[in-house]
């Protein structure tokens, strides 16, 4: 029995180009060979597809749609993930097309609702396992989180499977790969069979799916991997129920899946939400030189624009090293000071401001006319703004709303900054792109005179530590205190945490590459008093 893994970018709510894309992986299975494709999970509809379920007529386009395809291939066997109205109630299916019809439905048994699955709101859990015989096979059908608890699986094994397939739109975060591992090999451990694992691969908003699509043998040992990050269409030879060994892909360093995360989840918004170009402000700092590589691998140099808009507190070093790495990438590079229009504001202010130090009411003038002038440009250009701020500067603040936050998509909103460094150092391992001294300089927002972060935070060693421990892992200023922190940097990072969540809120989108990112991961009210330590 040879079966394909149609690893496949879907586009939610494309029901159209979805129902094509299938059908072509479909009929190239059959060419080759293949008796039986399978796809990810709801990948008829897009995952997430969210509230757009809620639409009878949304809903109604998926069914003809999935006739369609039914009607479409006579000759191979289709096991496909799609949303199911049944007797009043929504599921999230997968239907087993053949000889042109859907000859069985399973109902997802296990519906995630926790960090970025909210399929409880829209979904009603099956409790029925589903085993078809295929090619003198019984073969048990599991959807995603039915992979990540054990009665799934052991209800298929009870119901006569003889392997397993497992259809999936497990998202990206660091490490995740190796978690699908382990989790997967409980369940061959469970039941003795092998797995097959298809998993969806794409941006769709702040998710990545990454792909990484794999078979286990009934050890647990892994004998097919797919690449990360990209469509693949690969196929499994199975006899006496076992699959035949095959190449696995290399797997990626983690700095290598976070830059390609990044990548494709850039790639993805930009194109599926038709943009035609980005632009962004090149500073000549850390940040926005990474932004700056990524959107360039992701889109090609000719869809990026990037403005140096410099001050009088810019260094002559900041503008040399974004000159030279425009050129570098062979990007549109302008030059847009804002000395006098800096200027102009302070003079119209100064009857309001009277004899009132310089303080951070003008350094964030400045950040929110280089903010004015990047949406001008996007108005009028039809570019989409990438903003530069990384996760460190959004849990903390350090940041301007309207200025260097307005924009369309944060590439770097879950990048902590000490990860900022090392991907830029993994970038230049590919090839030189971002000027050396871009890396190695005291970062500055350069918005007075001879500033930099560390004058108002702690070093970011310590500052993306504390955030680590307080956002992703839930730990008390106590606990963390215990790890080795000072008191002062503790609450000074955790208060400032607490305080800007009225920023976050404002931010653009952003890729998610951690466990917990600032988006539907974590949603904490803006309101609150929060004193949980005594």
């Amino acid at each position: 029995m040879k079966i394909a893994l149609a690893q496949i970018n879907c586009i939610v709510g494309d029901i159209a180009g979805n129902t094509n894309k299938i059908i072509d992986y479909a009929n190239r299975a059959h060419a080759a060979g293949a008796s039986l494709i399978i796809t990810p999970e709801l990948a008829l509809c897009g995952y997430p597809p969210e509230d757009l379920l809620f639409r009878d007529d949304f809903n109604v386009a998926c069914e003809r749609a999935l006739q369609k395809i039914a009607h479409s291939l006579p000759n191979i066997t289709l096991l496909i993930g799609h949303p199911k109205q049944e007797n009043g109630s929504l599921f999230n299916a997968a239907s087993i097309l053949e000889n042109g019809k859907i000859t069985a439905t399973y109902h997802k048994q296990c519906l995630p609702n926790y960090s970025v699955f909210d399929e409880e709101r829209y979904f009603e859990a099956g409790n029925t396992p589903l085993v078809f015989e295929h090619s003198g096979t019984k073969i048990g059908v599991i959807i995603c989180a039915d992979g990540w608890e054990s009665n799934p699986a052991i209800r298929a094994k009870q119901a006569g499977a003889e392997i397993l397939l497992s259809l999936n739109a497990s998202p990206y975060h660091m490490d995740k790969l190796q978690t699908r591992y382990e989790v997967l090999a409980e369940r061959v451990s469970e039941t003795g069979l092998s797995v097959v694992y298809v998993n969806l691969v794409g941006g769709q908003d702040e998710l990545v799916f990454d792909g990484g699509s794999f078979v286990l043998d009934n050890t647990g040992k892994v004998t097919h991997q797919l690449p990360n990050f990209i469509e693949a269409l690969s196929f499994v030879e199975f006899v006496n129920h076992q699959p035949q060994p095959s190449t696995l892909s290399p797997q990626l360093s983690l700095e290598a899946t976070v830059y390609h995360a990044l990548k494709l989840g850039l790639q993805d918004y930009v194109n599926k939400n038709s943009f035609p170009s980005v632009v962004l402000g090149l500073s000549g700092g850390i940040d926005s030189a990474l932004t700056l590589a990524v959107a360039v691998d992701a889109l090609g140099s000719d869809r990026v624009k990037v403005v140096m808009m410099s001050s009088e507190f810019t260094a002559n070093i900041s503008v040399d090293d974004a000159i030279e790495m425009a050129n570098l990438v062979g990007v549109k590079y302008s030059q847009i000071p804002i000395k006098d229009l800096f200027n102009l504001f302070c003079d119209t202010l100064a009857p309001e401001f009277g004899d009132l130090p310089f303080d951070t009411a003008e350094e964030n003038l400045q950040a929110r006319i280089r903010g004015m002038l990047l949406m001008a440009l996007s108005n009028k250009f039809g570019s989409i703004v990438l903003t530069t701020g990384n996760k460190s500067e959004m849990a903390v603040g350090y940041s301007t709303l309207y200025g260097d936050m307005a924009g369309g998509f944060s590439l770097l909103k879950d990048v902590p900054k000490t990860l900022v460094y090392k991907l830029a150092e993994y970038r230049n391992s590919i090839s030189p792109v971002i000027p050396t001294r871009i890396i190695t300089r005291a970062p500055s927002a350069e918005l007075r005179a001879n500033q930099t972060d560390q004058d108002s935070l702690p070093a970011y060693e310590i500052l993306d530590a504390i955030m680590q421990a307080y956002v992703e892992d839930d730990l008390s200023r106590n606990a963390i205190m215990q790890l080795g922190f000072s008191e002062k940097d503790v609450f000074k990072v955790t208060n400032l945490i607490d305080r800007n969540e009225y920023k976050r809120r404002q931010a653009p989108v952003g890729v998610r590459i951690t466990q917990r990112g600032f988006g539907k991961d974590r949603r904490y009210p803006i309101t609150a008093k929060l004193k949980f330590d005594a």
